[in-house]
Parts: structure tokens; sequence; C-alpha cells
């Protein structure tokens, strides 16, 4: 499988200070972050995660809701421009979490500054921007990665393993789905509004895409159906789409009237088939004001996956299958080790570019209603 790797088993929270390393101390450095933008993905999933994993200090915010940061972290400076953040020497790590047409003009200034980066998904508008900003990364020698963070789900911590300990045989067919209920179109929301990278395709088509980039690499083929259904939206809100890996077929799938959702990740082998019925509650979790550092169980939910398959004698076998608790803090904790030690950065940007390029073909797809061939497209 590309984008391999092992099986995270990892304690919930990192509280090492220091390593042994053949035979030396490695004393853990503490990563100052500065944190453009403070809105739910910057105060959730970036604040709050980065709070519980050691070695990083929020440093500074760039934000107008200076109340909120003061509330949760009373030593941060907050600022008024991302310009404070980008010409402070003293910040090492700027995350991104603006709107999503600036990610890459702000991660490009970033590293132009000197700073590692995280760009909260997705990566970019378009898949050019995208590598240039890997490009520049590379020639100033900091480390980049993109937040996909539902890599870190369980519920796809837990089909990797039984991907790779064999339990599927193999995998002809892979499903993933983030659907809602939200029949209502929020026209205040920056992301119901007709700017760059908005729509339900940027914004969970991302998170969904990821996931077939790592467990199957690029695709040879994506169709996609895209629309606007609900009244009032002017951005898409649904999509279905297929991806083709040769004798793999993914099909991805999203919507906002969707009051009953399906199984949020399905595969189907020639050995058996695994299904885990509902979202990962990571973020459920920090939207409550939780943390890995606080909460029992993190990661955790009542809904092991199901394994399906056949005994020796042919008889239809079900069992449950015990879930790899969720990991969010699991990017953060690689993202320290790739600064401190040069190890590689848990999302590496080439993936986010190919799933910025799947996403072009997509609107291309569904604009021209037709299969976009993605072989001349990397």
């Amino acid at each position: 499988m590309d984008g391999g790797g092992e099986t995270w088993r990892v304690p919930v929270v990192c509280l090492c200070f220091a390593s042994e390393l053949r035979g030396r101390v490695i004393i853990m450095k503490t990563i100052r972050a500065g944190i453009i933008g403070f809105g739910l993905s910057g105060r959730v999933f970036h604040a709050q995660v980065l709070r519980s994993v050691a070695g990083f200090e929020i440093a500074s915010v760039a934000t107008s809701r200076d109340e909120e940061v003061q509330k949760e972290f009373p030593r941060a400076k907050v600022v008024a421009t991302s310009d404070e953040i980008l010409n402070d020497p003293s910040i090492d790590l700027v995350i991104v979490t603006t709107p999503n047409e600036l990610h890459a003009p702000l991660a490009l200034r970033a590293l132009e500054a000197g700073k590692h980066v995280v760009v909260e998904k997705p990566f970019s508008v378009t898949a050019a921007e995208g590598q240039a900003v890997v490009d520049c990364a590379k020639r100033v020698n900091r480390v980049l990665s993109v937040y996909h963070n539902r890599r870190w789900d369980n519920g796809f911590l837990t089909l990797r393993e039984a991907l790779e300990s064999g339990h599927l045989g193999t995998v002809y067919c892979f499903e993933a789905r983030f659907e809602r209920f939200r029949p209502a179109v929020q026209g205040e929301r920056w992301r119901e509004q007709e700017r760059g990278g908005s729509g339900v395709l940027y914004d969970l088509g991302s998170h969904l895409i990821d996931q077939s980039v790592c467990l199957f690499g690029k695709p040879r083929g994506v169709y996609c159906d895209l629309a606007a259904q609900r009244p009032g939206a002017v951005v898409d809100d649904y999509f279905t789409i297929l991806l083709d890996y040769d004798t793999v077929r993914v099909v991805l799938k999203s919507g906002c009237v969707v009051g009953v959702p399906g199984p949020v990740l399905v595969a189907h082998g020639d050995k058996g088939s695994f299904i885990k019925q509902h979202l990962d509650p990571q973020e459920d979790a920090l939207k409550a004001g939780k943390t890995p550092e606080n909460a029992d169980s993190w990661g955790l939910d009542g809904d092991n996956a199901t394994l399906f398959g056949l005994s020796a004698d042919g008889v239809r076998t079900q069992r449950p299958i015990a879930t790899i608790p969720g990991s969010y803090h699991r990017f953060y904790a690689e993202l320290h080790a790739a600064i401190q030690s040069g190890s590689p950065a848990p999302v590496p940007p080439e993936d986010a570019v190919t799933v910025i390029r799947i996403i072009e073909a997509c609107l291309r797809s569904s604009h021209e209603r037709r299969w976009i061939d993605m072989g001349g497209e990397g």
C-alpha cells in the first residue's frame, strides 16, 4: 500500500522530554508556534491538540478574537496581523488556519521568512500553487506538512491494521463517507460562500481523498458527480467520487442532507469485509473542551468495527474488531520529531498536492460529465 508505515499504537499523550538514542540523551526542544487564525480550526483542531503534546508552546496568535485566546492561553501574545507572526524571529513554527484561499500564499510567505509550516487542509486551491509551496520548502530546508488529521481517526487506523494484517485478503472495493444533516444553508459561513476553495468537495472531500491516497496512492482515473442541492446553496454541498485503481474501486460520498448517514468506512476483499459505522469522536471531544491529556479513553467510542468473512468450512462469520484509539495528537508529536531530528513529516506535502490534483480532476469531471485520466496529471 502506498503511503505505508506502521499502525500507531501509542500513549494518549506524549509526555517524554528526553529520549535515548545510541547512548546519548536527546533533550526535547521547545518549539514556539504562531497560529494564524482562531476560528474552529485554529481554536479546536490545532490549539486544543497542541496543548497536550510536549515540546510546543503557543507563543502567538493572529486573530481579532483576543478575549477567546487570553481565556484559553493567557501566556500567548495576541497580534492583529499575520505579518507580526511572520516577522517575529522567536517563532519557529507557523500554523495557517485561515480561509482556504489564503493557505498557500501565507504558507509561502512563512517559509520564505524561515519558519517551519503546518497548513490546515485543504493545502491549496490549485495544485500549481501547492507545488510552489512544496518547492519553496525544499529550497529553504524547512519542514512543511498539511493537517490531514483524519489519517488518525480511530476507524481509519483500525482499517489500516486490518488491511496490513491480511484479514481482508486482496481488496477490491473501498468506500468512505462524511455525511451530515444540515438542510439549511448557513450563508454567513465563509465555507458556504463563493470564494476560492469553498464547498464540501474542498472541505470534506479533501479528508476522504487523502485517506484513499494514504491507502492506495494516486488513482488512474477520476469521476465525480458534484451538486449544490439545498435551496440557496451557491457552492457544492454534495458529491459522489469514483476513483479507479485498476482492480480496486474507491467510492467517496458526502452530503449535507443526510439524516441517517451510512457507514463511514467499508472495505471488501476476497477474504472478507470491514465495516465501521460511525465517525471518530475526537472532533466532538475537542469541541467540548476536552484534550487528549484530560479525557479518559481518548479517541475511543462504543462503535467497534465489524469483520465479515467465511470459516474454513464455508460458513459466514461476523466478529467485532477492537478499535485502535484515534490520535490527532500524533500529528504534532511526529511534527516535533521532524523539526528536531529530521524524521519524515507526519503528512508528506506531496500527498497533499496529489489530493488537490484529484479535487481539480473532480471539478473537471463534474463539469464535463466524464472520467478524467490522471495518467498525465502527476
